[in-house]
C-alpha cells in the first residue's frame, strides 16, 4: 500500500523501520495518550510483523508509515481499523514524532486517507478516539471536519488508569458534500 500527498508518502511498515518507529513510539511523555508505548526494539519488530499483509480487510488494524516525500525521513505512523464485517466503517489513529508536530502533517495524512476511504473504498463512516486532555488532537479533528459524537467517562483502561474517551466521527456524505 502506497499513498502519496503533496509532501508525504504513506507506505507499508518494514522491519527495517523498527529503529525509527521505536525512536518516537517509545517516548512516553510525548505519547502520554497512546495505549502502546514500546519498551524494546523487539516489541516494535513484533508490531510490524503483526501488521496484516492485505489492506482493507474487515476487522483488522492496518498500520502505515508516514514519511517525507523528498527525504524519506520517518514522520510518524497512522493506523486504520477496518471495524465491521460489512467493511463500511473505519477508525483512525495517528502518532507523529514530536519533531514533526504542528507542521500540518497529521492534517495532510488524514485528509488523504479520508479521500481514499470515502471516494475510492466507499466507506460510510470514519471515527477516531481522543483523550479529552489531548487538546491538539481535538483541535485537529475539529479542523478537518469531524464532529464530536460522544464523551464516555472512564471507559478505557490505558497504562493502568481509567480514562475518558471522546469519539469523533465523519460520514461519507458530510465529506463529499462540503
Amino acid at each position: 500500500m502506497i499513498l502519496e500527498t503533496e509532501r508525504l508518502v504513506l507506505r507499508d511498515l518494514h522491519v527495517s523501520d523498527k529503529e525509527a518507529l521505536f525512536e518516537y513510539r517509545s517516548d512516553a511523555e510525548t505519547n502520554e495518550f497512546q495505549s502502546w508505548i514500546p519498551k524494546t526494539i523487539d516489541e516494535v519488530e513484533a508490531f510490524i510483523l503483526r501488521n496484516p499483509k492485505e489492506f482493507n480487510q474487515p476487522e483488522t488494524w492496518y498500520q502505515l508509515l508516514i514519511t517525507d516525500r523528498k527525504t524519506n525521513d520517518v514522520i510518524g505512523d497512522v493506523g486504520i481499523h477496518f471495524i465491521d464485517s460489512d467493511n463500511k466503517q473505519v477508525e483512525f489513529g495517528i502518532t507523529l514524532n514530536k519533531k514533526h508536530h504542528h507542521k500540518g502533517y497529521a492534517s495532510e495524512t488524514l485528509k488523504s486517507l479520508i479521500d481514499l476511504m470515502f471516494k475510492d473504498l466507499n466507506k460510510h463512516r470514519i471515527t477516531t478516539s481522543v483523550d479529552p486532555a489531548n487538546k491538539s488532537s481535538i483541535d485537529l479533528m475539529n479542523r478537518i471536519g469531524f464532529r464530536k459524537e460522544a464523551h464516555f467517562v472512564e471507559s478505557l483502561y490505558i497504562n493502568g488508569v481509567w480514562v475518558d474517551d471522546l469519539v469523533f466521527a465523519l460520514l461519507q456524505k458530510e465529506w463529499l458534500n462540503k
